[in-house]
């Protein structure tokens, strides 16, 4: 809406954000001008937002990494069940699926560059709570835990 009502203020804006970069005023200016000829909503999404047409989110991608890491996440535990003593069984699959999470929220913090000791925590914060309702839920209706 500001780009179809305010053009010279938002061609400004686009100078001033040029000229916070090192160009010179007169430089600045020229340039928002073309970029602004060309693709206003661009320029003013690329340089003033910081919104990149290569950064766009890749919602098939996600799932298919989402329902990769979860399977496996998913396995590790699973596996357990046939170790671990029936006696035992419900407490293995507990403490072996928050040291999985945690470990698995650590890796990801450490592959996007974040804390692995924050992301652990909350990956597994997360997940307990998770398992806590579900664990809730079925004996309110009774179900077999």
């Amino acid at each position: 809406i500001a780009l179809a009502t305010n053009l010279s203020f938002e061609r400004e804006e686009l100078a001033q954000i040029y000229i916070a970069r090192g160009l010179d005023e007169s430089l600045a200016k020229k340039v928002a001008l073309q970029l602004m000829e060309h693709d206003a909503l661009g320029a003013h999404a690329r340089d003033e937002l910081g919104i990149y047409s290569n950064a766009k989110a890749r919602p098939v991608q996600a799932a298919l990494t989402s329902a990769i890491t979860f399977s496996v996440g998913a396995a590790l535990p699973l596996f357990l069940v046939v170790l671990a003593e029936l006696s035992i069984l419900i407490p293995t699959i507990v403490v072996a699926s928050l040291l999985f999470l945690a470990f698995l929220g650590g890796l990801a913090a450490q592959i996007g560059g974040a804390s692995v000791l924050r992301g652990a925590i909350r990956v597994t914060f997360w997940g307990a709570l998770a398992m806590g309702f579900t664990m809730g839920i079925g004996s309110l209706f009774g179900a077999a835990i």
